[in-house]
């Protein structure tokens, strides 16, 4: 581990997509830069995925700035692809990822910004937080009212149907991730779905046609935060490729929202009830970023930006859901954000070049 006091240019927090497409920006622009990754392999978050994972974006809008995304254009990676090629795009840009070497606070210092770690740290004229929106998993409190014997697990820890116990299975979550584990369940053992709330439900392709190709067309994904639309759809989810007549198709049963449990039953809104064999929660994650230590957070604690740009001069974040457009958090999409942060870097980096040769 590199000793205490290091000092770089910029601190990349976060080794996923987004600091990858960030870390080649400032490879561009000859920048002295670290990518600090907490975990001990690259793209952590994607190999803590479930096995079956499919994307529903096509490969001719998964790449990365400056890399194409291998393979056909109109097939689908899955969780391994995407994992080698973002192992691939560090060692092709030659970024400079540090694993085990998670981040336990930013403040801000006399000369900079304090990043500390666990043997060590770094400072740095400017930082990035780009560690992504699969941080802590999220699990409802009722979870904690079952008994023992429902094996129990959340989405991020599931990999493949074996890992479960024989008999049925309630997967609690109406998104992409819930739909996708239920259906490859579904092939081996009753399966029900406990939907909250309603997602719009579009084909994974129309008239031939993948559906990125028109949601692209009309500037769908382009939708921004700070829009009338992009206020509405902040905060959704929209089910691509899944729907809940498909579902039906597949014999999964569907149920409302899981409302109660007790000892070996799970209680839905209509009142009915299910004593499932296991439980898997596909209810999303939350953000973390306590390691922060910096007046950048509104009253509700997230963190209050700009397209990432914070009030702390110098103090970034990239890789938030809906951080400018529908499509921030995604891997074939963030590089637009990234690029973005690029040139505030770059901005801010020119004005202490020019202050310094004034002096």
């Amino acid at each position: 581990m590199t000793g205490a006091g290091e000092r770089v240019d910029v601190a990349v927090i976060g080794g996923g997509q987004a600091g990858l497409a960030l870390g080649s920006y400032l490879r561009r622009q000859g920048r002295r830069f670290v990518i600090l990754e907490g975990a001990d392999e690259p793209a952590a978050a994607w190999r803590q995925r479930w096995d079956s994972l499919r994307l529903f974006t096509p490969v001719r809008n998964d790449s990365l700035p400056g890399l194409p995304f291998p393979g056909d254009a109109d097939t689908y990676p899955g969780r391994d692809d995407v994992v080698d090629y973002l192992t691939r795009y560090a060692q092709h840009f030659e970024l400079p990822v540090e694993l085990e070497s998670k981040v336990l606070a930013v403040r801000q210092g006399e000369e900079g910004f304090l990043v500390e770690l666990r043997d060590g740290g770094y400072v740095a004229d400017q930082v990035v937080v780009a560690t992504g929106p699969f941080q802590r998993p999220r699990i409802p409190p009722l979870a904690a009212q079952l008994d023992d014997a429902v094996v129990q697990m959340h989405s991020a820890d599931y990999r493949r149907p074996s890992q479960l116990p024989d008999g049925s299975v309630l997967v609690v979550g109406g998104g992409n991730t819930g739909y996708q584990i239920a259906e490859e369940l579904a092939g081996s053992r009753a399966v029900h779905l406990a939907v909250g709330s309603r997602q719009a439900p579009l084909p994974q392709r129309l008239l031939g046609r993948d559906l990125f190709r028109y949601l692209e067309a009309v500037g769908f994904m382009r939708v921004t935060v700070g829009s009338r639309l992009g206020q509405r759809m902040e905060g959704g989810e929209t089910l691509v490729g899944s729907s809940p007549r498909g579902a039906r198709r597949r014999g999964i049963e569907l149920r409302g929202r899981a409302v109660s449990a007790s000892g070996r039953q799970v209680g839905f809104e209509d009142g009915s009830e299910l004593s499932p064999a296991a439980v898997i929660w596909a209810t999303g994650f939350a953000l973390d970023h306590s390691f922060v230590q910096a007046p950048v957070f509104a009253e509700d604690g997230r963190v209050a930006h700009r397209r990432g740009v914070t009030a702390v001069p110098g103090l970034y974040f990239l890789g938030l859901p809906w951080q400018h457009t529908r499509g921030s958090a995604l891997l074939g999409w963030v590089k637009d954000d990234a690029g973005h942060i690029a040139e505030r870097i770059a901005e801010r980096a020119g004005v202490a070049e020019r202050a310094r040769a004034v002096v």
